[in-house]
């Protein structure tokens, strides 16, 4: 192979879970931890200069990345080889250290909110500070809602079996189960969520995927009374903490976290309600041309065979070519990173056993560098996603000389730079198709897309914007969290499928992520955000890529309602800017269902 689909895990640790080089890093950090309790400790603001308060924030970048650097590996190998027992006892070393580290924030946080208002404003005219004023004002303001510090240090002591151990308990159910899976000559294979995920929804063959999605539905609620119990326990502890912390609702800690405000979160899914009878329309079309009255949950991303045109496969080496040559079109600045990224071995694309489903990009934080996860089956949808893992990778790569404080950017506009990057692959594949056939499995593909922002993704949003109202009241039931998944689902295909997922709230990892809220809207506000950044690209391409770098550096240290009107200039709080988007895929579906009218016939 010309490019290798595996981590080279041993330049990180060498030896696994198990390394004396791991273990030694841990020492270091709590060590470092001590110090930096003694130095804090010591701060009193009326007292010391801001030199001493500078000197605590790089004590606590030092611990920042050689935590993250630790944490980062350990989840890496576990997610790699999840058969590996001796994973879960580093993580919880690990975990003690982010308790620990959790406490002392919390101290600092409370120490700023102390400083008065005029003390304030004058330490932060220092030239170090003033580049940093965005995330510490940030800080502070949070630091309005804390309890007393002994209330906060009980709740991070308890966080590590309350809202992350349920996140875990999750994660570790999953890693042992598996879905049968029967092939024509009858023989019987017991493949993991991943690889069976995968299959359902790619397989060209609509009796494998019916075949597998029945399984996998019966298999999600076998386990269904294990996974009730965890999400109503998980949020049920997030509620109560977002009451004692003063939230009025359970959206607003996730936009607070997002830095958007609600009038934006409206403005979006009001455009995605009222423009989505194109989606709709090619959703039927799709039906008809794999000879179905209307497509079942399994088939919405199934392949599509267009006259002489096969569904696109890839093997791994021409994925990332595809990739390097198609990001070339944008700039050479990201396609010579994509180059250096997977030359070097930073993803982890293997499709084996004993993997944990799904995809995702992290970050090295002491190297500068990050890393990409995901299971590589030769699909036009894998190619997707090798392209938005680098988009993500791509963003923190030219932010990784800025403070580490202004690199904090939210989910939202993080998403924003990976489905940037899916766009720039999907549009310049469809200008240079060479038949009519060719054209239409392209756009099928950013089709496929567009319906999971518009419409998987807005069903998830629905259902946990309704489970969280629900469980505010009480204990929610494995029967009517189905129920309220499946009126989601309806309510965000228009009802357009012939079957829907009842226990999908239970197969999608993101319900039982403990770090973030509501790990579904800041999806739809990327792929949209994008879309509206694209098009000022192709108004004037010239010397873009760098508009577009000094944009994606912003992205840390600015509410997205500004980030929106300084580098697009538009106003985000307005249904018509995401409608506007919107009509961009609407135009791909159109041509999508005009190119394929023949073959329906």
């Amino acid at each position: 192979m010309k490019y290798i689909d595996t981590w080279d895990l041993e330049t990180i640790f060498p030896g696994g879970t198990k390394s004396e080089e791991l273990q030694a890093k841990l020492k270091d950090v709590q060590n470092q931890i001590t110090a930096y309790q003694a130095l804090l400790n010591d701060w009193d603001y009326s007292s010391q200069s801001v030199d001493t308060f500078k000197t605590i924030l790089n004590k606590q970048e030092v611990i920042g990345k050689g935590l993250g650097q630790a944490g980062t590996f350990v989840n890496m190998w576990h997610d790699a080889y999840m058969n590996d027992e001796h994973a879960n006892v580093v993580k919880g070393q690990i975990m003690e250290l982010y308790s620990e580290v959790q406490k002392l924030s919390n101290t600092f946080t409370k120490k700023l909110v102390e400083i008065p208002d005029t003390k304030w404003t004058t330490m932060l005219e220092d030239s170090d500070l003033k580049e940093l004023s965005f995330a510490l004002n940030e800080i502070r303001s949070e630091g309005k809602r804390l309890l007393s510090e002994e209330e906060e240090k009980l709740i991070a002591e308890l966080n590590k079996d309350g809202l992350a151990a349920w996140s875990n308990l999750y994660d570790t159910v999953v890693s042992i189960m598996t879905i049968p899976f029967t092939d024509k000559e009858g023989n019987t294979t017991e493949l993991s969520v991943g690889q069976a995920m995968n299959r359902m929804y790619a397989d060209p063959d609509p009796e494998v995927r019916s075949q597998l999605f029945e399984n996998w539905e019966a298999a999600w609620t076998k386990y269904g009374p294990i996974f009730a119990d965890t999400l109503n326990h998980l949020d049920g502890y997030r509620i109560t903490l977002q009451k004692k912390h003063q939230y009025k609702d359970h959206l607003e800690e996730p936009l607070e976290y997002n830095r958007m405000t609600e009038d934006t979160l409206n403005a979006m899914w009001s455009a995605v309600s009222n423009n989505k009878k194109p989606f709709l329309d090619f959703l039927d079309q799709k039906a008809k041309l794999l000879g179905m009255e209307k497509l079942g949950w399994q088939d919405v991303d199934a392949p599509v065979a267009l006259g002489e045109v096969k569904p696109t496969q890839f093997t791994y080496d021409e994925a990332c070519d595809f990739v390097i040559e198609n990001f070339s079109s944008f700039g050479p600045k990201l396609a010579d990173f994509a180059k250096h990224a997977l030359e070097n071995r930073w993803v982890e694309a293997e499709d084996r056993p004993n993997k944990r489903p799904g995809g995702y990009c992290t970050s090295l934080p002491e190297f500068g560098e990050s890393r990409i996860f995901m299971t590589f089956t030769g699909s036009s949808s894998d190619t997707s996603t090798l392209a938005h893992e680098l988009g993500h990778a791509f963003h923190s790569h030219v932010m990784k000389d800025l403070p580490t404080l202004n690199r904090r950017y939210a989910m939202n506009v993080a998403e924003t730079a990976s489905t940037f990057a899916e766009t720039i692959i999907g549009n310049a594949t469809v200008a240079n198709a060479k038949t009519k056939e060719e054209k239409a499995s392209l756009l099928n593909a950013k089709l496929e897309n567009a319906t999971a922002m518009f419409m998987n993704i807005h069903a998830r949003f629905l259902f946990e914007d309704a489970f969280y109202k629900e469980r505010a009241k009480g204990i929610v039931s494995e029967k009517r969290l189905n129920e309220l998944m499946v009126e989601a689902q309806k309510e965000a295909y228009g009802d357009s499928l012939a079957s829907y997922h009842p226990h999908f709230w239970c197969s999608k990892l993101h319900f039982f992520i403990d770090g973030i809220p509501f790990y579904n809207f800041p999806y739809t506000f990327g792929f949209l955000f994008s879309l509206g950044i694209y098009a000022e690209y192709l108004k004037d391409k010239d010397g873009f890529e760098d508009k577009y770098i000094a944009l994606l550096r912003d992205t840390g240290s600015m509410k997205v309602e500004d980030l929106a009107q300084k580098h697009l200039g538009v106003d985000i709080t307005k249904e018509d800017f995401w409608a506007a988007g919107i009509q961009l895929m609407a135009k791909d579906a159109a041509e999508f269902i005009e190119l394929t009218n023949e073959i329906v016939k």
